[in-house]
């Protein structure tokens, strides 16, 4: 019988790596693996089904926060902060309700995937993260990246914890 490393302990172990990846000068959102990793297991856990569906979701939600971003930088008004707000707030209902929309496709089916995707496009944005602080592609590339690393962290945990029979990605029950 092979021990086994307590989840608790090598999750912690890996949550310590990320030390390294936005303890840098990259100035990484290294929050944005918890977001992915957290968003795995609300989502069914470490299996196939579940990163067909949040991988594709995540990346939805921080695209369409990126055109918000772009179109309101494109669009906003210089006269006031009351049209300035209008506008952004136009844009949000506009995007959000096509966001809304686009989870009636099998794709894009798991809607809390693209609102986690859609808040941490924001948060990298105007918290100033990713390797070129200020800049809307920047923090777009910034957050995807850390976003995907997420789920791999929650593969990993499992499969080092899990006991043997539990390891194997298997495919999700039909949802």
């Amino acid at each position: 019988m092979r021990l086994r490393i307590p989840n608790e302990i090598f999750s912690s172990i890996l949550a310590a790596t990320t030390a390294f990846i936005g303890g840098n000068a990259l100035h990484l959102p290294v929050w944005a693996i918890f977001i992915g990793w957290a968003a795995t297991y609300l989502a069914g856990g470490p299996q196939r089904a579940t990163f067909r569906a949040l991988y594709p979701t995540m990346a939805a939600g921080a695209t369409f926060a990126l055109v918000i971003v772009l179109l309101d930088t494109a669009l906003a008004p210089s006269d006031g902060q009351l049209a300035q707000n209008a506008v952004l707030a136009l844009l949000i209902l506009v995007v959000n309700t096509a966001l809304m929309y686009s989870g009636r496709t099998r794709l894009l089916a798991l809607i809390p995937g693209m609102f986690l995707g859609f808040a941490s496009y924001f948060a990298t944005m105007f918290g100033g993260f990713g390797f070129a602080p200020e800049n809307l592609l920047a923090a777009w590339v910034s957050v995807l990246v850390m976003l995907a690393l997420g789920p791999l962290y929650a593969l990993i945990a499992h499969a080092v914890t899990a006991p043997r029979e539990e390891r194997a990605l298997e495919p999700a029950d039909a949802r």
